[in-house]
């Protein structure tokens, strides 16, 4: 293609945001759309990816706590078990609470995207208290246990358990902080797009403990309660 036939078929350069590959700005596009259009992904579609990598990563580390407790479950020095640790009850409360603040975390991200204040802060507040109520069974849980002699320290078994569970356990508390910190950067600043965007990664790590949770209630309290 000549030069003169260049210039007279791209109206613009077309390596600028909001021009296709053949040199035509797309109508109504002021961003990167990040599917080989418009030039470099938004920053929404980067920080979105990095975020899953970080999530992968936690998942990789939950995978190794888990395969630590598969291998131990049964190693348990002749101390209690967990058919005579568990309660099914307590722990089907938790996992209805910690599901439901996940429903209610989906129907923020909702009203987020409507850009309703109102029902944004009711749906994160509503996320937040479950959220705490999910911790407070669990420490109810543990201090049970160790009240009973059923310590981390008893044998391999309960170390790998309250591993697992707490490293879950410190997740949640670690999300209640971050979901606290957004309420208050909504509440001050409102939908600008950082706090968009972080509020997308909160979203997206709530719901990743809520099915590394569903997988820990399964492996860990079903099959340990009735093995």
């Amino acid at each position: 293609m000549s030069v003169g036939a260049t210039a007279s078929g791209m109206s613009g350069d077309p390596y600028k945001l909001g021009y296709s590959h053949h040199g035509h700005l797309e109508p109504g596009t002021d961003e990167a759309t990040g599917h080989g259009e418009g030039g470099p992904a938004s920053k929404r579609i980067v920080v979105a990816y990095g975020f899953w990598i970080f999530l992968l990563s936690d998942i990789i580390m939950f995978s190794a706590f888990f395969a630590s407790y598969a291998v131990l479950s049964g190693a348990t020095a002749g101390g209690p078990t967990g058919r005579e640790l568990f309660d099914l009850p307590r722990v089907a409360i938790q996992t209805l609470c910690l599901l439901t603040s996940s429903f209610a975390c989906g129907l923020a991200a909702i009203a987020t995207r409507l850009r309703n204040h109102l029902w944004t802060q009711i749906g994160l507040l509503v996320t937040g208290l479950l959220g705490v109520v999910f911790l407070a069974l669990e420490f109810q849980e543990f201090t049970t246990m160790i009240a009973q002699g059923a310590g981390p320290s008893r044998s391999a078994f309960l170390s790998s358990f309250f591993a697992l569970v707490g490293c879950h356990g410190l997740h949640v508390t670690a999300g209640l902080l971050w979901l606290g910190t957004m309420m208050a950067q909504v509440f001050v600043k409102g939908f600008q797009p950082p706090i968009l965007r972080r509020l997308m990664c909160f979203s997206l790590f709530w719901h990743a403990l809520d099915i590394i949770w569903v997988a820990l209630f399964s492996v860990v309290y079903l099959i340990g309660a009735y093995s």
